[in-house]
């Protein structure tokens, strides 16, 4: 079966394919939904054609782990709410994470076997593969399993913030000097793996280190930077699997990984620039904290009716909405497009405005809006909508707290400061459809609740907009 070889690597090649066309078709809401089924046909293929590797031992084992990671991908794909998409996201990538830092422990552990000329353990080659590694394979190994280690522990912190199982923000005096000891240490123990100064111990002390920076460098996050931390982490994941790849010579996982680390990569430059932050801070920084006194906010928060919110938005002229984290939490999605068609009836321009980093993840809200049925035309982002609040009549934030808050601008002390806000308050008017009167994910005030042209539609948002919505149709009546 001297082909057999050839047709495996046709088959990761066309996985490989696959994985590229999915990705392109991911960049756009319309063929998004079919660039993942693509992806996922390649994923498909790539497994199956592993089976068939010359030499593969453990194919029962293999095939029992496939199973069960299937079986409950598959039922946990289908329960998760559409709000508790982000920590399955976060939690998925760690798990990817795992497994090619997994993949680098069993071959340091191997090359120490090789070394010590310990006999083969439960049927494997009696010469591992570590051990015919070339150093740069050694290194390469090595520093896929550094990298996967940290997004495993890493992922698997922010899974617990946005789970609400952890404070959303951890900082200590020396923090960030206690981040880059570990990081220096889990370095150098990874460069004595790679010259070939292996064992047990330090292979111990290296995962230790990788797992301990991972978890210190994600607990100081703030809640309005965990877009950027699990586009990172996502790029993380890609390069560790490629570098892992590169050692089993796997041509799947190699591009795969490559594919994977340079989009989320890039994803991560665009939601830092979103936040307004280097990727140094990113990496180095306390997310989010900032030192000093916060700004006191004058004035109070003015409730209005919802009889009277709708009249302000059906005799205006253009109105913006923006949805935010509480209109997914609400699944009020459907209700608000239902209330923008009933206005648009009634001759009123009505877009919706998404900020970068609105939501849990990138590209929240889009597939909220996209779940409901928003025309994609009605859909700008925020460099191309902030020029038109200025002439805007009404804007109606639903849900949405820190993308909207202008001490964002005004106040160096606030853990958002710097971060590009949606620059709701150059409106006329201002309504926020909000169920208290508690802060946002980052946990502090906002000034825009206290401004003049604001009031305040308390209430769970499906319901709050419920209200809107019949009051619009007593209205055409």
């Amino acid at each position: 079966m001297n082909w057999l070889p050839t047709l495996i690597k046709a088959c990761y090649f066309l996985a490989a394919l696959l994985f590229i066309l999915g990705l392109k078709r991911m960049s756009s809401p319309r063929t998004a939904r079919g660039g993942v089924v693509w992806a996922g046909y390649g994923m498909l293929l790539a497994v199956l054609a592993t089976f068939f590797l010359p030499g593969l031992h453990n194919i029962g084992l293999i095939a029992a782990a496939v199973l069960i990671g299937v079986s409950a991908a598959w039922w946990t794909g289908k329960r998760v709410a559409m709000t508790a998409m982000p920590q399955m996201v976060a939690l998925y990538n760690g798990m990817g994470g795992g497994a090619a830092a997994a993949i680098g422990a069993v071959e340091l552990i191997g090359y120490v076997r090789s070394l010590a000329l310990l006999p083969p353990v439960g049927g494997a080659p009696a010469v591992p593969v570590a051990a015919q590694l070339a150093p740069v394979e050694l290194a390469l190994g090595v520093l896929g399993a550094l990298i996967g280690a940290v997004s495993f522990s890493g992922s698997l912190v922010a899974f617990a913030k946005l789970q609400g199982w952890l404070d959303k923000r951890f900082i200590f005096p020396g923090q960030r000097a206690v981040n880059l000891l570990l990081l220096a240490a889990a370095v150098m123990v990874g460069v004595l793996l790679a010259s070939g100064h292996a064992s047990a111990a330090l292979i111990v002390a290296f995962f230790v280190l990788a797992l301990l920076f991972g978890l210190m460098m994600t607990l100081p996050i703030g809640g309005a930077d965990m877009p950027v931390v699990i586009s990172l982490y996502n790029a993380f994941t890609g390069l560790a699997v490629a570098f892992e790849g590169f050692v089993l010579g796997n041509e799947a996982m190699i591009i795969a990984g490559t594919v994977v680390g340079a989009a989320g990569t890039l994803l991560t430059q665009l939601m830092a620039k979103a936040m307004n932050r280097s990727i140094g801070n990113v990496l180095f920084g306390s997310f989010g904290a900032a030192g000093g006194e916060a700004q006191a906010i004058a004035g109070a928060q003015k409730p209005v009716e919802a009889s009277d919110a709708a009249v302000m938005m059906a005799y205006a002229e253009r109105v913006v909405i923006v949805p935010g984290y509480g209109l997914a939490v609400a699944q009020a999605q459907h209700k608000v497009w239902e209330f923008a068609q009933l206005l648009i009836k009634r001759g009123v321009k009505v877009k919706f405005a998404i900020h970068p980093v609105a939501g849990r993840m990138p590209g929240h809200m889009n597939v909220l809006l996209a779940e409901a049925g928003v025309p994609y035309d009605l859909i700008a982002d925020m460099d191309d909508i902030n020029p038109e609040f200025a002439v805007t009549d009404v804007a109606l934030v639903i849900g949405a707290n820190d993308v909207v808050n202008p001490l964002a601008r005004t106040d160096p002390a606030s853990p958002i400061y710097g971060m590009p806000i949606l620059d709701v308050g150059d409106s006329r008017h201002v309504i926020v459809v909000k169920r208290g009167k508690g802060t946002g994910f980052a946990g502090i005030e906002n000034a825009l609740f206290y401004a003049d042209n604001t009031r305040m539609l308390y209430g769970d948002g499906q319901a709050a907009v419920g209200q809107l919505v019949n009051e619009l149709k007593t209205l055409d009546d």
